[in-house]
């Protein structure tokens, strides 16, 4: 398979994935539990809950390579 076939679908495969993992994790306690420390808006919608997803996903993925 071609880089490009395998890129197309892999993205393909995220456009799928990303808003069922999405709504999993803004229903999560520990996405619940970051969003009141912080004083956000859990009940934000998209784009803005995009974000506050993607800062939740990138601050616990640093913790755990820490």
């Amino acid at each position: 398979m071609s880089p490009l076939l395998s890129a197309q679908s892999s993205s393909s495969a995220s456009d799928t994935i990303w808003p069922s993992l999405k709504r999993a994790i803004a229903a999560s306690p520990g996405f619940h539990r970051w969003v009141l420390e912080r004083g956000l808006d859990a009940n934000a919608k998209d784009p803005v809950l995009e974000g506050l997803i993607r800062a939740y996903l990138r601050q616990t993925l640093d913790t755990l390579a820490y």
